[in-house]
């Protein structure tokens, strides 16, 4: 992808961080965009900035993600997420670039027993899946070039998310309960954002799913992050009813990833072993970090 020019949303968040890493590691012009940089809730804004700078891929990595608040601000999350992929993606079109639109699993009501292809019909029962469903159809009703990535149980280096909550609270001892009747793949962003800069070389348009591959529930999940960590915790499992927040989640989120394969691109590995990359990277950032502060303390 040399010398091309690309711009990511989101660019503060943990995936877009990684995207805009691989792609300046690929040699990519790469403008990392973040939310302050460009609002793309508002249409002269996006506009403007992709005018400017004429990108030949956008890759719209950010979201609104606040799905519990997302319940009590609707018009919020739509106009974010549904709207304002829509700005973006007819903004791609007219300068004739790529897009490429980062979904969920969301869009699904979670009733399937099987992992879910791309065909399969979506129901969100949440507000933020429902915008970012949204944000799926304006992106491909205003772009002709345009690729969607759906994922699930996103983590990464940067930013807060369950893999960091998880190690933070075990390191203080505390005593955690987890939900076990939630089924997923966890997704190291490392391995989205490659899989992601693998499909915009091409012209495979289309929907994906793309997430690492096997099955844990978020219990199982928690217990791996632990023994990855090399960290004895007391973890209780517990229903969803027992931890009710606003926002339903789909209690299966498996996808099934048929167009990686239809359309020849590599398979993801499996979930265990991004985990344990991740946790192999964290405890490094850890360990620097605690250098630095006993350094500073002499």
């Amino acid at each position: 992808m040399d010398k091309r020019k690309v711009i990511v949303t989101g660019a503060g968040g943990q995936l877009g961080r990684d995207l805009v890493s691989l792609l300046n590691e690929e040699g990519c012009e790469t403008f990392g965009l973040t939310r302050s940089e460009l609002d793309f809730s508002k249409r002269e804004e996006v506009d403007r900035i992709v005018s400017l700078l004429k990108p030949d891929i956008i890759i719209h990595s950010g979201a609104y993600t606040k799905v519990d608040q997302a319940e009590s601000e609707p018009d919020v999350a739509h106009q974010a997420n549904g709207n304002g992929a829509g700005y973006i993606a007819a903004a791609a079109e007219r300068i004739g670039a790529k897009l490429a639109y980062v979904s969920t699993d969301y869009v699904f009501d979670g009733t399937a027993s099987r992992p879910i292809p791309e065909s399969a019909a979506t129901n969100p029962v949440n507000v933020y899946g429902a915008s970012k469903l949204n944000g799926e159809e304006q992106s491909q009703a205003h772009a002709s070039r345009c690729f969607i990535v759906r994922t699930s149980w996103v983590y990464g280096l940067h930013g807060a998310n369950f893999v960091k909550t998880m190690l933070n609270l075990a390191r203080q001892g505390k005593p955690l309960s987890v939900v076990d009747d939630q089924v997923g793949s966890p997704t190291f962003t490392r391995d989205l954002a490659a899989c992601i800069l693998r499909l915009i070389e091409t012209d495979r348009y289309g929907i994906y799913h793309v997430a690492n591959s096997g099955v844990c529930s978020w219990h199982e999940f928690a217990q791996a992050i632990f023994e990855e960590a090399g960290l004895k915790v007391e973890l209780k499992p517990v229903s969803s009813e027992q931890f009710v927040r606003p926002a339903r989640r789909p209690a299966y989120s498996v996808l099934e990833q048929g167009a990686l394969r239809e359309n020849g691109f590599p398979e993801m590995r499996h979930w265990r072993e991004g985990l344990k990359e991740f946790v192999r990277l964290e405890s490094e950032e850890v360990d620097h970090e605690n250098r630095s502060t006993v350094g500073r303390l002499r």
